[in-house]
Parts: structure tokens; C-alpha cells; sequence
């Protein structure tokens, strides 16, 4: 790998680490990770209005995080790939973890 694309891949990395540093989307992201969800039902789940919802969805979207598949007149979000939803849990499990005191 050169250094350009280096440099190129940690910006991508310091942008996607941003992104998910906004805790009403990474909650947002957090309910799409078990199977496609319906905006209105995540607006519902974590009390939050369709609209705000939405505009976090598309940001979500347009950078690759979340996919959303149409089924009729309503959209369904579902976390992009395993890379995503692997990393997440990979991200919880950390933090949920006993930590030792140090000495």
C-alpha cells in the first residue's frame, strides 16, 4: 500500500468514525442492525419524528452504512454488510467488558 492510499484510507476511517460519533444516528444505526426496519418504526422505537429519522438515514445511506430496500410505499433500512454490523457488535462487546483496574 502507498502512502497516499494509506492517508487516503484513514481519512475515510476519521470521516466514518465522525459520521457515527453522533449518538442520535448511531442509535439510529443500532436499530438496523438485526433486519430491515421501516423509518417509521424506528422513529417510533426510539421516539424520535420521521423526519429527523429520515435525514440521518440519508447520510447513512450515502455513505455506504445502512441500505434501504422499497417495499411498497415504505423504505426498509438494514446495516449494509457484516462488515458493519460486525464492527458494532465487535464495538459493544468492548465496551461491555470487565476492565481491570490498574495498578
Amino acid at each position: 500500500m502507498t502512502h497516499s492510499t494509506i492517508d487516503h484510507n484513514v481519512a475515510e476511517l476519521a470521516d466514518l468514525f465522525r459520521l457515527l460519533g453522533d449518538t442520535t444516528r448511531l442509535r439510529i444505526l443500532l436499530s438496523c442492525l438485526d433486519e430491515p426496519i421501516a423509518v417509521s418504526d424506528i422513529a417510533n422505537k426510539l421516539n424520535l419524528s420521521q423526519p429527523l429519522v429520515s435525514h440521518h438515514l440519508r447520510l447513512l445511506r450515502a455513505t455506504h452504512i445502512v441500505k434501504a430496500n422499497r417495499q411498497g410505499r415504505q423504505m426498509f433500512y438494514v446495516a449494509a454488510d457484516q462488515h458493519i454490523s460486525g464492527m458494532l457488535s465487535n464495538l459493544l462487546e468492548h465496551i461491555n467488558e470487565p476492565y481491570p483496574e490498574a495498578d
